[in-house]
C-alpha cells in the first residue's frame, strides 16, 4: 500500500516515523511521498526519509505516484481543502482531529467519501490508547464522567482553542461510551497565554441522564490525562498517560453517600488504593476494603498512534468500517463547536469581554 503524509509539522513527523517503521517491519506499506509547503521542513523531510516532498496536493497528483492512501496532518483550517482534493483523487484518508474546522466542511467530506466509496477516518488518537481499548468490556451504563486533560503551554496547535486542541479527545470518548444524544451544554473558557481559549470547563448532560464534566488546559504546570466514570455499583479510572486502568466494584455494604462521593470524583483513587492495601493487610483475598473489590483489567501496552495507523491501514485493505468513523468525528466536532458557542455566551453574561480583548 502506497501512502503519503500531508503536513510534516509536529503531528505529521510522527505519522512519517510510524509509517516508515511499519514499512521497515514488512507490514505491507510503503511511505512514498509527503506534502509540505514550508521549504525548510520539506528539505528536512526529503533528506531524512528519502522521499519526494511536494508543495501542494496538485503537485503530488501531477507526479502520478499511484498513491493509495494518505495521512492528513495539516493545520485544521486546511483539513477540508486538502482532504477534499485527496478524496476526489481516489485516496483513502486518515485525517488528524478535528475532522474539519466547521460542520459544513465535515459534512462535505463525509459526502465526498461516501460518493467515492473511500475510507475517511478521523484521527482521534485516544480511542487507540490501550487503556481505552481494554475498558470496552467494562462498560455497562456509565452515568457520570469526570475528564481532566492538562498540558504545559507550547506554541503548537495555537490555530485552534483548547477545546479543539485537547478536550475533543475526551468529548469523542465520552460520546462513544455514553451512547446518548446531548441534552444540555454549559461551558466557560478563558484565553490566558494565546488569543484563543486556553482553559475550559464544561458540563454536558445527555438524554439518558448521564452527566459529564470536562476540564482542559494548555497552560498547566503539569501534564494530566485522566478519565473517571461511575456506573451502577462500579467506579472506573483511566490514566491515559500511564495506559493504566482500574475498576472498583461496590457491593451492597457501601452506603449511597460513599457511592455518591465516588461518582462525584470526591474520593481520590489514591485513597481507594489505600483501602485496598488495608484490605490486603487484613488478609482479605481480594485486597479490598470493606464493600470494595478491585480489578485491574489486562492492558496490552502499545503506541496509540501506531495502533491507530495500523487500524486505518487494515480498514483500507479490508474495506471495513474504521474503528473511529467519520460520523463519530463529525459528532465530536459538533459538540466541540456547541461548547465554543456556550463559552462565548457565558463570557457575555459574565462581562468577561476584557479577557478576550486584544492585548488585554
Amino acid at each position: 500500500m502506497r501512502v503519503v503524509v500531508a503536513g510534516t509539522g509536529a503531528f505529521g513527523r510522527n505519522h512519517l516515523r510510524v509509517l516508515r517503521e511499519l514499512e521497515a517491519a514488512g507490514k505491507g506499506v510503503a511511505l512514498v511521498a509527503a506534502i509540505e509547503p514550508d521549504a525548510g521542513r520539506a528539505a528536512e523531510t526529503e533528506e531524512k526519509y528519502s522521499v519526494p516532498v511536494f508543495s501542494s496536493v496538485e503537485e503530488l497528483l501531477a507526479a502520478d505516484l499511484q498513491v493509495d492512501a494518505a495521512s492528513v496532518a495539516v493545520p485544521t483550517a486546511q483539513h477540508h481543502a486538502v482532504a477534499a482534493a485527496l478524496l476526489d483523487a481516489g485516496l483513502d484518508l486518515l485525517v488528524e482531529k478535528p475532522l474539519a474546522a466547521t460542520l459544513a466542511e465535515a459534512d462535505d467530506l463525509l459526502s465526498r467519501a461516501a460518493k467515492s466509496k473511500r475510507i475517511l477516518q478521523p484521527g482521534h488518537l485516544e480511542r487507540f490508547n490501550p487503556a481505552v481499548l481494554a475498558v470496552q468490556s467494562q462498560l455497562h451504563r456509565p452515568m457520570f464522567f469526570e475528564a481532566h486533560r492538562l498540558s504545559v503551554f507550547t506554541p503548537r496547535a495555537l490555530d485552534v482553542d483548547v477545546v479543539l486542541d485537547l478536550m475533543i479527545h475526551d468529548l469523542d470518548i465520552v460520546l462513544t461510551f455514553a451512547n446518548s444524544p446531548v441534552r444540555e451544554v454549559r461551558a466557560v473558557g478563558l484565553p490566558i497565554l494565546s488569543p484563543k481559549v486556553d482553559i475550559a470547563n464544561v458540563r454536558v448532560e445527555f438524554e439518558s441522564g448521564c452527566v459529564a464534566n470536562f476540564t482542559a488546559s494548555r497552560v498547566s504546570t503539569e501534564r494530566v490525562r485522566k478519565l473517571r466514570f461511575f456506573q451502577p455499583r462500579q467506579y472506573v479510572s483511566i490514566d491515559y498517560a500511564r495506559q493504566d486502568l482500574l475498576a472498583i466494584k461496590l457491593d451492597a455494604s457501601v452506603t449511597p453517600e460513599i457511592a455518591a462521593a465516588i461518582a462525584g470524583g470526591r474520593v481520590d483513587p489514591a485513597v481507594l488504593a489505600q483501602l485496598a492495601a488495608a484490605g490486603a493487610a487484613a488478609g482479605r483475598p481480594s485486597g479490598a476494603g470493606p464493600g470494595l473489590s478491585f480489578v485491574k483489567p489486562t492492558v496490552t501496552p502499545g503506541e496509540p498512534l501506531r495502533l491507530e495507523i495500523e487500524s486505518f491501514l487494515n480498514a483500507v485493505r479490508t474495506r471495513c468500517e474504521p474503528h473511529v468513523t467519520a460520523l463519530q468525528g463529525r459528532n465530536a466536532l459538533a459538540l466541540a463547536l456547541e461548547i465554543q458557542e456556550q463559552m462565548v455566551a457565558h463570557a457575555h453574561r459574565a462581562g468577561l469581554e476584557d479577557f478576550f480583548a486584544p492585548g488585554a
